[in-house]
């Protein structure tokens, strides 16, 4: 209905422009319309009651009648015109007849009258051709041959004449063409053409449409489509749709860890396009077992560890093959590269190894040649040597994987005999993996170190009196160097060693001491003496084996500590003035613990003095003098009266030696005193000796000086300027006694501050024999000695019973 309807809007113009063609003949009353199907209502077919001349046709009550029913025209009332009162369509009215005429009757009905109208409905191109179907479906085997037809049912036109001449065309293709054959009977025969082989896996169904055109102005189509199916053979072979496969997979890959995945596909249907999968070979061949495939999907999986070290690159042959038969198959490769990873640690070698290396060998000097190698390649190949800890040797590249061991700096064996050198290798892998050799680099000896002793300058204390062959000290120097470069002898060199003693001169050391070439000892060749020998200096030389020979030298400073092996000496009388007698014999032991009788047993001469009866207490009657040879507290001297005993008229000075009187001399006294004085020094032993001095007393002036022109020499004069010059010089020496111990007091505070001070600070040794060298540096009755020696040597132990300094000096009167 809606072509019909579209071709009735078509035409509508065509109408309108038509002036209502009239063909009626008038033949027994008969009138004759045409009007083209489709025309809109209203549309004047024909002036019908003016043509019949009917009048007023609106009185008359003219209508049509067809076959007893509408015609779908009908009379205007107004005007008595034919017009189309509904819709027209000829192939409803008529179908395929030709022409399509209508005998419509028309009813009047004042009067009573029928009149017979012919009114021919003409067509129009108001209907497309029409398929008996909109799709029709169609199968070909792919193995039809070209040129093949195939029937096909055409399309009808339910217009007549032209508009239904119908004529066929078929969508492009390259595989399919249509062709119209007449034949006897009225229809035209349709057929396919196929024009080109079908390939099924190429297009396995063609989609074409078949177009029906009318002859009509304008044309009308009607279409159908044609869907056809090509039937399969297997006359295909599965084909992968890469023909290589690239995998990558690091080494350290586990077990079952997927390859790859390759894929083949069959465009054949059914069992021709099922794909089985298999591994052909694999190259290398020795890695047959490392793989495995499922024949299903075609996924590649590992069997087994990659090494790769061992290889580096797999190649392996993928076969797919369908279920035909015969089956056909495809081929493809899957290329595996092995990826390194960091599994191998660096290898390090000693290929030559040149030892000991000598102390002086120069820098630059190559110890050792290494070869380094790590199985990895790449980064993780790439090796990066170094010495641990840091030495005085050094890794340098030579080229490529060798190495050498190179002495950086000097050595010195005697600090270092021997080095275990680390080399450590670390290749460039993350994380690194390292590797180390220990080379041990012996360092051979040379002759570079000369003897050399702890001090520069010894200090050797020896008391007097020691054995002939005693040892005094012991001397060491050391050598660093092994073997005979450090094999040390001892010698004591003479040039220039020495002392001068006063009583025979010059002497050389070797008089002295002696030095053992091996052990280093002194000894003593003879006894000391103190009073003949203070101070020896010497020289010792430490020689040692290497070639050539080096030398180290010592001084060493022996000091002689004096033992009381000197008894007080009187001094002798001089001239005609007062005087000692001769000097008498020492006296071993203390007085204090000898009898008297055995004091005055000894040989001793008796000094005559005289004094004044009536003389004040405090006279100075005589004076004492005496000298011990020792020193110090040795030769520190002290008077006391033995005889007589008890309170006596006179008395002495226990230090100055002067006798004065007690109290005032009375006649009661006796015309003469004798004193028996005893000088005893205070060494350990004390020594003493005694003097006998007998004092006559006198009356005046003259009386004296005549007992004294009649005695012998050792009578002393008691004169006034004598006796007062006496005792000034003993007052001026007592003050001046006082200012030295004040003095040395101060030094003695100052020195035990500095040691304070310096209790942290290395003190120079004092080296002495066993127990037969002790320096004695303190008083042990804590008083000042003082003789008229010059002082040699001023020192301050620790082991000091008291805090008082000692004076050595040489024995001069």
């Amino acid at each position: 209905a809606g072509p019909r309807v579209a071709m009735g809007s078509r035409w509508g113009p065509a109408v309108r422009l038509l002036v209502l063609v009239r063909t009626w003949t008038l033949v027994a009353g008969q009138v004759r319309y045409s009007v083209p199907e489709e025309a809109k209502v209203g549309t004047v077919v024909g002036r019908l009651a003016q043509e019949l001349g009917l009048g007023d046709a609106e009185e008359r009550r003219l209508r049509v009648v067809w076959q007893g029913r509408r015609a779908g025209v009908e009379v205007s009332g107004a005007s008595g015109a034919l017009v189309v009162s509904s819709r027209l369509d000829r192939e409803e009215l008529c179908g395929k007849s030709a022409p399509c005429s209508l005998r419509l009757e028309l009813l009047q009905e004042r009067p009573l009258r029928v009149l017979h109208v012919e009114l021919e409905v003409t067509d129009i191109n108001d209907n497309a051709p029409l398929f008996p179907a909109a799709r029709k479906n169609i199968s070909m085997a792919e193995s039809s041959l070209p040129g093949s037809r195939f029937p096909l049912e055409g399309a009808s036109d339910a217009d007549i004449g032209a508009n239904a001449q119908l004529s066929y065309t078929l969508s492009s293709s390259e595989f399919f063409r249509v062709e119209e054959e007449n034949s006897n009977s009225r229809s035209k025969s349709l057929f396919l053409v196929l024009t080109k082989a079908l390939d099924r896996e190429t297009v396995p169904v063609h989609r074409l449409v078949l177009t029906a055109s009318d002859g009509g102005r304008p044309s009308l189509t009607g279409t159908m489509e044609l869907l056809i199916s090509v039937l399969d053979v297997n006359d295909n072979a599965p084909q992968f749709n890469q023909s290589v496969y690239n995998a990558v997979l690091p080494e350290n890959a586990v077990e079952g860890t997927l390859v790859s995945r390759v894929n083949a596909t069959d465009p054949d249907l059914g069992a021709y396009g099922d794909v089985v999968y298999e591994i052909d070979n694999i190259v290398p061949a020795s890695s047959s077992d490392l793989f495995s495939i499922n024949s299903k999907n075609g996924e590649i999986g590992l069997r087994g560890a990659l090494d790769f070290e061992a290889v580096t690159f797999y190649e392996l042959h993928i076969k797919a093959k369908d279920n035909g038969i015969p089956p056909l198959s495809g081929h493809c490769k899957v290329l595996l590269e092995v990826l390194d990873v960091n599994d191998n640690a660096p290898e390090v070698w000693v290929t030559s190894l040149s030892v000991p290396v000598s102390e002086d060998a120069a820098v630059g000097t190559v110890v050792a040649l290494l070869s380094v190698s790590d199985r990895d390649s790449g980064s993780n190949g790439r090796v990066q040597c170094s010495v641990w800890p840091a030495s005085p040797f050094v890794v340098e590249s030579r080229f490529p994987g060798s190495y050498s061991l190179v002495l950086r700096e000097a050595l010195d064996r005697e600090r270092v005999s021997e080095y275990e050198v680390e080399v450590r290798a670390e290749d460039g892998g993350k994380p690194p993996l390292r590797a180390r050799r220990v080379v041990r680099v012996a360092v051979s000896d040379v002759n570079d170190n000369a003897p050399a002793f702890s001090q520069a300058v010894y200090t050797v204390v020896a008391r007097e009196n020691n054995a002939a062959g005693a040892e005094l000290a012991r001397l060491w120097a050391r050598d660093p160097d092994e073997a005979e470069n450090g094999r040390v002898s001892y010698s004591l060199w003479e040039g220039g060693a020495g002392a001068s003693v006063w009583s025979v001169g010059w002497r050389p050391a070797s008089s002295y001491v002696s030095v053992d070439g091996e052990s280093g000892r002194v000894w003593a060749v003879r006894a000391l003496d103190y009073e003949e020998l203070q101070v020896l200096q010497f020289e010792v030389r430490a020689v040692d084996a290497g070639e050539p020979a080096l030398v180290g030298n010592a001084t060493v400073q022996l000091f002689v500590v004096d033992e009381n092996d000197n008894a007080p000496m009187l001094l002798p009388t001089t001239g005609g003035g007062p005087g000692l007698a001769p000097p008498l014999g020492p006296v071993a032991g203390s007085v204090a613990g000898a009898s008297v009788e055995a004091v005055l047993g000894q040989d001793s001469e008796t000094l005559w003095a005289w004094a004044a009866w009536g003389a004040p207490a405090g006279q100075v009657v005589a004076k004492i003098r005496a000298v011990d040879a020792d020193s110090g507290y040795n030769a520190w001297l002290r008077y006391e009266v033995l005889e007589p005993r008890g309170k006596g008229p006179f008395r002495v000075g226990v230090y100055s030696g002067e006798v004065s009187t007690a109290r005032a001399l009375e006649e009661a006294d006796g015309p003469r005193q004798r004193l028996v004085i005893v000088v005893r020094d205070h060494g350990e032993p004390s020594l003493s000796t005694t003097a006998t001095l007998s004092v006559s007393l006198v009356e005046g002036g003259e009386k004296m000086l005549a007992v004294a022109g009649s005695s012998s020499s050792n009578v002393l004069l008691p004169a006034e300027g004598g006796l007062t010059a006496a005792g000034a010089a003993s007052a001026s020496t007592n003050v001046w006694l006082v200012v030295a111990i004040c003095a040395v007091s101060s030094v003695f505070v100052l020195a035990l501050v500095l040691y304070g001070a310096s209790r942290c600070a290395p003190r120079a040794a004092v080296l002495s024999g066993p127990a037969a060298a002790t320096l004695v540096c303190a008083s042990e009755v804590g008083s000042w000695s003082y003789s008229q020696r010059q002082s040699r040597s001023l020192c301050v132990t620790d082991g000091a019973g008291k805090s008082d300094l000692m004076v050595f000096s040489p024995n001069l009167p």
